[in-house]
């Protein structure tokens, strides 16, 4: 176990918990005013284990292995702690054999982890359980087979949470649950860009705040796909953008149970009900009777919303390629992604994660050197132009706001995002392997045109959305030049001296913080 000292604390004014964390749980802190702990082993337990790491608060916890943790007990996360699985080297973490507890883990931050609970987990509980606390974001996470719920946040006292760009599925029969998702109206909670499949019931199921954006609900079965409410109690909800798939499981519309004290704001909603193996959803009308007896209303609440609100269809595109631990998708995400891809011929509902097969091996890839132990490995280091031989993590060295430790991270999980609007750029762009200090983005409002912010690596650019120059001016401006003939009129920037063309000399001049970079 290396447990690493505080060098410098991240500005609280940068409030996001990182670049391009959205929602009710944007603002979480976690561990950046602690410490950095090194995750050594696959142990359950010990020196060097993910439990010992998630035992003490203010801490941000990374990987020098990757693979399978197979634990017999639920794992209790303290406050404050940051849990970064994109730091594993070759395909990542997978925790598997029980489940865990968020409940007043507050502040927790949660990136690209499978935590897959199975058959023999603690019976009646759920593979991820928040009952109190607040101010927590799960982002790029894998979560199945749970016994009782699978993902489920409920209780008074909880609040201001967000889970995006993560798979919740196969909640195991007899119950097989997607999640509770019920706190006190006005304790939010934002579901962004998930993927909720081969849940018999509770996908989700929700009272109280919530915000359910360009989520893709696919196979519920009799139990139901969204349940609105069901019970007294007043709820606020935004239900956009999202697409409900049926599949061999599914008996049941896409909405139920809803009453007179469920006020849902709704628009732009698929639905996708014949099982034919093509996509064929249509919109669904703007009735109480479509969405399962809700209180529609004419305008939106006040919520944190996404930075870019995708069409269904969009959304459902971005769900298939990103959500969940998808660096490196494993076995069992595979078959879930192809399931949603077949729409609407093949998944069900399980009893025992043998029938996928178990969790599968994961591989753990080459153990990186890291002379001076603060987690980041000396070649990144020397990419980076840092010294390998000083525990630097937690340092700024660019004073941009964000430690060395932020930067690394980031830089590694940047080309995962989706390129909206001074957001973060597409994946499918990063194959060509292009290198930059700049990031510079399209702005859909044609007032407001180009958005530029200095990073450390770029990664490619797709049309009419992001764009990336390289650091050679020459071929800075082929690249503008074939975006301009793609998309003129969005290349324009307008200015007191009038329209110019952007070159890597221009935007090098930005010292804002990055953003909205997942």
């Amino acid at each position: 176990m290396q447990l690493l000292p505080l060098l410098f604390l991240i500005p609280s004014a940068l409030g996001l918990a990182f670049p391009g964390a959205e929602g009710f749980g944007r603002n979480a802190i976690g561990g950046r005013k602690g410490s950095v702990y090194v995750v050594t082993n696959l142990n359950d337990s010990g020196a060097g284990s993910l439990r010992d790491a998630v035992s003490q608060t203010d801490r941000i916890v990374v990987f020098v292995v990757g693979g399978v943790i197979k634990i017999t007990e639920r794992m209790v996360v303290s406050k404050r702690i940051t849990i970064l699985g994109q730091t594993a080297p070759g395909d990542g973490i997978t925790v598997y054999g029980n489940g865990w507890s968020f409940s007043n883990a507050d502040d927790a931050i949660v990136r690209y982890i499978r935590i897959r609970m199975g058959k023999g987990g603690t019976s009646g509980k759920d593979a991820i359980t928040i009952a109190e606390g607040s101010n927590m974001i799960f982002d790029h996470v894998s979560v199945t087979w749970g016994r009782d719920e699978t993902f489920s946040i409920s209780g008074s006292k909880v609040g201001n949470i967000t889970v995006q760009n993560s798979i919740i599925g196969q909640g195991l029969e007899t119950h097989s649950c997607g999640g509770l998702m019920q706190t006190a109206l006005g304790n939010g909670i934002s579901l962004f860009r998930n993927l909720y499949i081969d849940n018999k019931t509770r996908n989700p199921k929700v009272k109280g705040t919530n915000d359910f954006t360009n989520n893709v609900v696919y196979n519920w079965g009799g139990g139901g796909g969204y349940i609105a409410g069901d019970s007294a109690g007043e709820s606020n909800a935004h239900i956009i953008g999202n697409y409900f798939i049926s599949g061999p499981s599914t008996s049941k519309t896409a909405f139920t149970r809803g009453n007179a004290e469920f006020k849902a704001y709704v628009e732009g909603n698929f639905y996708d009900s014949d099982k034919d193996g093509k996509l064929s959803g249509t919109e669904l009308g703007v009735t109480s009777a479509n969405y399962g007896g809700v209180a529609i209303q004419t305008a939106k609440f006040g919520f944190p919303a996404p930075g870019k609100i995708l069409s269904a269809a969009d959304a459902l595109t971005y769900v298939m390629g990103k959500a969940g631990a998808s660096l490196a998708r494993d076995a069992v995400d595979k078959v879930l992604i192809a399931q949603v891809q077949s729409f609407g011929k093949t998944g069900a509902t399980i009893s025992d994660e043998a029938t996928m097969g178990g969790v599968g091996t994961i591989d753990g890839g080459a153990k990186r050197v890291d002379t001076d132990g603060d987690g980041i490995p000396d070649d990144v280091e020397a990419k980076m132009g840092f010294n390998a031989a000083l525990n630097d993590a937690m340092a700024d060295k660019d004073g941009n706001g964000y430690t060395t430790r932020i930067k690394h991270v980031a830089k590694r999980s940047l080309v995962h995002g989706f390129a909206n609007p001074g957001r973060s750029a597409d994946a499918t762009a990063t194959k060509r392997g292009w290198r930059t200090k700049v990031l510079v983005y399209l702005m859909t409002i044609p007032s407001r045109v180009l958005k530029q912010i200095e990073y450390t690596d770029g990664v490619g650019y797709t049309t009419n959305r992001a764009l990336v120059i390289k650091q050679s001016r020459a071929l800075a401006a082929k690249e503008l030049q074939k975006q301009h003939r793609l998309n003129a009129r969005n290349l324009q920037r307008t200015s007191t001296s009038g329209t110019k063309t952007l070159d890597d000399a221009e935007v090098g001049t930005s010292r804002r913080a990055p953003r909205g970079i997942s």
